[in-house]
């Protein structure tokens, strides 16, 4: 993997995915494992949901089920790097290190804590209240994820760009302090092809939300929760406009350039709302068919998704273990035995 970039990507286990995860997380980053000069490294962030999850059988289960619906999607461990974050103490150990060289001040500024502290200020309470350990040391965590591999590349969002930036900050900060070249400094990469996908309501499509249409819910299932979304009282050969209509704004996340021209145009010439919606079904059913039999059979059989993973592991420490090794002699540690 070393003569390409590295590009990594990490998943927190949060459940079914929903068509906005679709088109706007996993297709994204599985063209990018396709681009010649990057090796993709994928992890299953799943220390990381112990910030809410406390229940072991739910976090197995919620790790299996995002493991399945990436392999459903056409991740493809041969490959891809696919492995599960608690299966690399490197990670863990390389989080403290960091932690002893970041000031409390910095992580006062991440998003998740500030979001937090003023909704609680918002709400009359302690600005700390419901606030864990885990959850004000994300950053950290994530920052040795990212470091633990040398990574040179972490895909994100806009709204996620603040993770990198510290990953870089604190990687400076260790290189500063104990020599030059301790730690890779990673690049954040904006995905501008990231879809925006509303939801039922409107809103961006999130489970937060409640306005989903879940990926892998069967033909009928999906077809009725499609059909559930909420439209006028417009006569259907009254025209409409497309850039107005949910049902479009949907569908044309999932078609060509091409298509949705072609859908406007019926739109615009008079289309029935039931006839708009079948249509938007027909185009998620052609896209979600084969996934969802691949993760149908997948999550009958969890033994092989745990094979896969524990094989990532061990290739995923092939990687983090001269990072460590490097960080261990830079502060003075001793040599693992």
């Amino acid at each position: 993997m070393s003569a390409k970039r590295i590009s990594l990507t990490g998943i927190k286990p949060t459940g079914s995915p929903h068509v906005g995860n679709w088109l706007g997380m996993f297709l994204p980053a599985l063209e990018l494992a396709e681009r010649p000069d990057v090796s993709a490294a994928y992890f299953i962030a799943d220390y990381h949901a112990l910030t809410t999850v406390r229940d072991a059988e739910q976090m197995r289960s919620l790790t299996r089920e995002v493991a399945a619906s990436w392999l459903a999607f056409g991740l493809d461990p041969e490959r891809t790097l696919f492995y599960r974050q608690s299966d690399l103490p490197e990670v863990f150990e390389l989080a403290w290190v960091l932690a002893c060289n970041t000031p409390k001040g910095f992580m006062n500024k991440a998003h998740a804590y500030k979001a937090m502290r003023d909704a609680n200020l918002e709400a009359g309470e302690d600005e700390d209240a419901g606030v864990n350990m885990g959850l004000y040391t994300y950053p950290i965590l994530m920052a040795a994820d990212i470091l633990v591999v040398d990574a040179d590349v972490v895909p994100v969002g806009k709204d996620q760009v603040q993770h990198v930036e510290i990953a870089r900050d604190i990687a400076r900060r260790i290189n500063h302090t104990f020599g030059e070249g301790t730690l890779k400094l990673p690049t954040a990469e904006l995905k501008p092809q990231s879809a925006w996908v509303p939801g039922t309501d409107g809103r961006k499509m999130s489970k937060s939300y409640d306005n989903t249409l879940p990926c892998f819910l069967s033909g009928k299932k999906l077809r009725r929760a499609v059909m559930r979304i909420v439209t006028d009282s417009t006569p259907p050969e009254v025209p409409k406009d497309p850039d107005t209509s949910l049902i479009f704004q949907i569908h044309r996340s999932v078609i060509s350039s091409g298509e949705a021209e072609a859908l406007a145009e019926r739109y615009r010439r008079g289309i029935s709302w039931g006839e708009a919606k079948q249509a938007l079904y027909e185009s998620l059913e052609a896209g979600l068919a084969e996934p969802r039999e691949r993760y149908e059979a997948l999550r009958q059989d969890p033994d092989a998704i745990e094979e896969l993973l524990r094989e990532g592991a061990r290739r995923a420490r092939g990687l983090a273990a001269p990072v460590l090794a490097r960080v261990r002699a830079a502060v003075g540690a001793g040599p693992r035995g």
